[in-house]
């Protein structure tokens, strides 16, 4: 038999979670609102007015997710901070070309909208928003039953800045000689998430198992969100002539550093720091060898910075100064044709 009075509630989307879930969203990103947002949230795009004072501005965009980083939120039912994470993964991408972030949207595709999983989701979005001094201006929450497990999400962000174009960090200034300045990260950010889980999974640990070498919780140590380096990099910006910036996620050193060079006649020369003690515990659980870690993880390298060999020791000095902690770490030198672009050593 047929039932009868279908609805779209019965069909597993239920539109009165979705408006309550808006109502507790737009709590948090009122909290972000700057000078050049227009209106507010609920229209069907959000606006923003570009601000005075540049001769010829340029609009810089960037878009990415939190990956397999959102299973831990799943598993430790922690939703308030993975939202820092997205808001990172993009605002810091779009800095390291010198722009000033103005704007973020967020896409949530959810297979069944608990109201507050969302707002503690957005609380984490306004949160960084406000850490990378731009606004929540809009975004979308997606209940789809059958794409996406009925506990789980995926979690996407938006962020546009604008640059002067002058002013633009594109690498092309960089030449032999220059100095590679890095910053510090809390930890994994990010990535790599795929392999952590399967190796703390192989160990027989969860992520309430208190870890000695780490000194807190497998949790607390994964869920740390990813650094936020805009107000960093503007700080630099504002002094120093930074040549070519790499913000280390996906690809680790590897992929990441030699993105910097616009000359493929370069090479990045680099000497390891100091990394936090998750990165060596990592790489004994997998039996991982050098070339993967630094392939795969951050390895404690958030942000590197290539700046003239005058400016590398007053960089580090601005870095330390606002809190995180800098390294001179290298250097640039010219590269043949059969070398590759980064020598750690």
């Amino acid at each position: 038999m047929k039932e009868n009075n279908w609805t779209y509630k019965k069909s597993g989307v239920d539109i009165e979670a979705g408006y309550e879930a808006v109502r507790l969203i737009k709590q948090h990103a009122q909290k972000t609102f700057i000078p050049g947002v227009i209106g507010g949230l609920g229209g069907f795009g959000g606006m923003f007015e570009l601000p005075r004072g540049y001769d010829e501005p340029v609009l810089i965009a960037g878009t990415d997710g939190v990956g397999t980083k959102l299973k831990i939120a799943f598993e430790s039912g922690i939703h308030n901070t993975i939202g820092i994470d997205c808001v990172a993964m993009c605002v810091n991408d779009i800095a390291c070309q010198g722009a000033k972030p103005l704007f973020f949207l967020d896409y949530i595709g959810i297979g069944a909208l608990d109201p507050q999983k969302a707002a503690d989701i957005a609380e984490g979005i306004s949160k960084g928003c406000i850490q990378a001094g731009c606004a929540l201006i809009g975004g979308e929450t997606a209940e789809m039953p059958g794409i996406y497990k009925e506990n789980e999400y995926d979690l996407v962000g938006f962020a546009v800045g604008i640059a002067e174009k002058s002013k633009i960090i594109d690498g092309r200034n960089i030449d032999e000689g220059d100095v590679l300045v890095g910053v510090a990260s809390s930890g994994l950010h990010s990535n790599g998430f795929s392999l952590v889980r399967k190796l703390y999974e192989a160990q027989g640990y969860g992520l309430d198992s208190f870890i000695e070498q780490l000194g807190t919780s497998l949790g607390n140590e994964l869920l740390k969100p990813t650094k936020i380096y805009v107000p960093l990099l503007a700080a630099l910006t504002q002094k120093l002539d930074i040549k070519g910036a790499a913000h280390i996620t996906g690809g680790g050193w590897i992929e990441n550093i030699p993105r910097i060079f616009a000359n493929d006649g370069l090479k990045a020369v680099v000497k390891k720091i100091p990394a936090p003690p998750v990165f060596e515990l990592l790489a004994q659980w997998g039996n991982i060898d050098e070339h993967n870690m630094y392939s795969t993880f951050n390895m404690g390298l958030g942000l590197l910075l290539a700046v003239s060999e005058n400016h590398a020791a007053e960089a580090v000095e601005i870095i330390d100064s606002m809190g995180e902690e800098g390294y001179v770490m290298g250097s640039v030198a010219k590269r043949a044709d059969e070398e590759e672009s980064i020598l750690i050593v």
